[in-house]
């Protein structure tokens, strides 16, 4: 058999403690300040696309300029306010497009795509989550779900990539990543995604399980897309402040591209008003 066929061993990884430590401090609070909702919520979102700002401008932008930074920051602060203010997100696009504006003035010369760039990965961060949040219906149930197809997702392609092992995904981008992780990770991670709304008195539909696996799916992709920003860089890790994980962009780069792709199918379906309804209910 090919060596790089067989499967390492999901519980070989000497992160794999700390990754379980990390876990069992964040998502507590991920979910208590889902169940508060309001500024609590989205505040935490804040600070999570801010640190995810941070990384990503110090992984491709040489010698990160602060003002860069600080005037990016002052763009996600005001599209979060208007998507509050107004339970709208296109006044929260208003200020993500003086945001490229000031990213096209303040960053180093030939690097304005790459910091238009974090701007716009920062702020999914932040709006996926908080849009859906805000339906007061079903908004606590939606980030339920959101939490179930992430989570449950990267978790399964973890221990499936590295039971069974197999041919490998992209190992152009990501080496240890395999089709077994990947299809593993999409099937269970819908599965778990399912039996959360259940549990909280929603019938899944044919519809809702095609919508969960397919953003489960994508969720992946955002990981493959994190690596190949970090392959173009020569970078391991976006940072070091999470254990076991590495930085905030290393952990949230499948949940944000899962969040924004759940936002807008709940928006195309249940409009501003009730983002979650049009996610959760076919």
């Amino acid at each position: 058999m090919d060596p790089d066929l067989k499967p390492a061993g999901a519980f070989s990884d000497p992160d794999l403690k700390k990754r379980v430590v990390s876990a069992l401090i964040l998502i507590p609070v991920a979910i208590f300040t889902a169940w508060l909702g309001d500024w609590p919520f989205a505040l935490l979102w804040l600070l999570g696309a801010c640190l995810v700002l941070l990384e990503w401008n110090r992984l491709v932008l040489p010698e990160q300029p602060r003002a860069l930074y600080w005037g990016e920051v002052a763009c996600l602060v005001a599209a979060l306010a208007f998507e509050r203010t107004f339970v709208n997100p296109g006044f929260a696009l208003i200020a993500l497009g003086v945001g490229t504006l000031v990213a096209i003035w303040l960053s180093p010369a030939g690097h304005s795509r790459w910091a238009i760039a974090g701007l716009v990965y920062a702020a999914a961060v932040v709006l996926g989550p908080t849009i859906l949040r805000d339906d007061n219906a079903l908004g606590f149930a939606a980030i339920l779900w959101l939490f179930a197809v992430v989570w449950g997702t990267d978790v399964a392609a973890y221990f499936a990539g590295r039971s069974i092992g197999g041919p490998k995904l992209w190992p152009q981008l990501s080496p240890k990543k395999t089709w077994s992780g990947f299809l593993g990770g999409t099937l269970i991670g819908t599965a778990i995604a399912l039996a959360v709304v259940r549990f909280v008195g929603i019938q899944p539909t044919l519809g809702l399980a095609l919508a969960t696996f397919a953003i489960a799916a994508l969720s992946q992709a955002g990981d493959l897309f994190e690596s190949s920003v970090k392959r173009r860089f020569a970078a391991k890790d976006a940072g070091s402040i999470i254990p076991g994980h590495g930085g905030v962009m290393d952990r949230l780069d499948g949940f944000l591209v899962a969040a924004v792709a759940a936002a807008a199918l709940g928006l195309a379906r249940g409009g501003s008003a009730n983002p979650a309804a049009g996610l959760l209910l076919w």
